[in-house]
C-alpha cells in the first residue's frame, strides 16, 4: 500500500525548476536556443526586406520636404559605392527583422533563464519587462515623431547657396541612435523601480532628486532635439519628467507596503 507523504511546499525564494544541469548541457542548450532566434532574425529580415521600400519612404520623407521646401534639388540621400543600395536595404532589413523576431528570440532568453530564477525574481522580472518593453517602443515611436523635425530644423541653417547630401550610412546610424537613445530613456523610470525592489534606493530619496532629474530631462531632451524646434524639445522632457516622477510614486507605494510587512512580522515576533 502507497500512502501519499506531506503536501509539497513551495517557496518563494526556491528556484523555478530543481532539475540540475551539466555545463555541456547548458552549452547544448544555449546552442539550441541560439539557433531558434537566428532563423526567426533570419525569417524576420526575409519579411521586411518585402517591406523596406516603404520604410526607406518613410524615413526619407525629411529629406524630400527639405528639398520641397528649396524649389529645387536642394537635398537628397547619397549612395557613394556601388554597393551602397543594397547595404542600405540590408541594413534596413536587419533592423526591422530584430523588432520582428523580437517575441521569439525575447522568449529564447527568457525560457534559458528562467528555470534558475525564484518564483518571487520571475514575478518581479515578468513585471518589469512588462513595463520596460511597452515603455522602449513608445519612446521609438516619439523618436521617429521628432526626427523629421530635427531634419527638417537644421536644414534651415544651411545657406542658399549650399546643398544637403545626406550620406545614406550617415544618415542611417543618425535616425538608428535617436530611436535608441529615446527609447532607452523612457526605459529609464524602470530601472530605478527595480534599484527600489532590491533595497539600493528608497521612494523618498528618487523623489528628494527631482530638480537634478528635471534638470537632466532638459539637457537631456535640449541635446536630443535641435535648438529651434522648442516643442518637440518641450514634450521629451515633459515626458521623461512624467515618468520619472510615476517611478517615484511607485517605488514609495511599495515602500510603505514593505514596512507595513516589517512591522506586522515584529509584532507577530513579539506576540510569540
Amino acid at each position: 500500500m502507497v500512502t501519499a507523504g506531506p503536501p509539497r511546499v513551495e517557496e518563494p525564494d526556491a528556484p523555478k525548476r530543481d532539475r540540475r544541469m551539466s555545463l555541456a548541457q547548458h552549452l547544448v542548450e544555449l546552442r539550441r536556443r541560439a539557433i531558434i532566434g537566428a532563423i526567426a532574425l533570419v525569417i524576420g529580415m526575409i519579411i521586411a526586406a518585402l517591406i523596406s521600400n516603404q520604410v526607406i519612404d518613410l524615413l526619407t520623407e525629411p529629406i524630400r520636404i527639405v528639398s520641397d521646401s528649396r524649389a529645387s534639388d536642394f537635398a537628397a540621400l547619397n549612395f557613394n559605392t556601388v554597393t551602397a543600395g543594397f547595404d542600405f536595404h540590408v541594413r534596413i532589413a536587419f533592423a526591422i527583422g530584430i523588432l520582428l523576431s523580437a517575441p521569439v528570440w525575447l522568449w529564447q532568453i527568457w525560457a534559458f533563464v528562467m528555470p534558475g530564477l525564484t518564483r518571487k525574481e520571475v514575478r518581479y522580472t515578468v513585471g518589469f519587462l512588462s513595463a520596460a518593453i511597452p515603455l522602449f517602443f513608445a519612446g521609438c515611436a516619439l523618436g521617429l515623431w521628432v526626427m523629421p523635425h530635427v531634419i527638417e530644423v537644421m536644414a534651415t541653417f544651411v545657406p542658399e547657396q549650399g546643398a544637403l547630401f545626406y550620406q545614406y550610412d550617415v544618415y542611417y546610424d543618425f535616425v538608428l541612435k535617436l530611436l535608441l537613445v529615446i527609447g532607452i530613456a523612457f526605459v529609464l523610470p524602470v530601472f530605478l523601480v527595480a534599484l527600489n525592489f532590491a533595497g539600493i534606493i528608497t521612494g523618498k530619496a528618487i523623489l528628494k532628486g527631482w530638480r537634478v532629474a528635471v534638470l537632466s530631462a532638459t539637457i537631456f531632451a535640449a541635446i536630443a532635439t535641435p535648438a529651434a524646434d522648442v516643442l518637440s524639445m518641450l514634450m521629451l522632457g515633459g515626458i521623461l519628467i512624467v515618468l520619472y516622477v510615476a517611478a517615484a510614486a511607485v517605488s514609495m507605494l511599495f515602500d510603505r507596503r514593505r514596512s507595513k510587512r516589517e512591522e506586522s512580522f515584529l509584532a507577530s515576533d513579539i506576540n510569540q
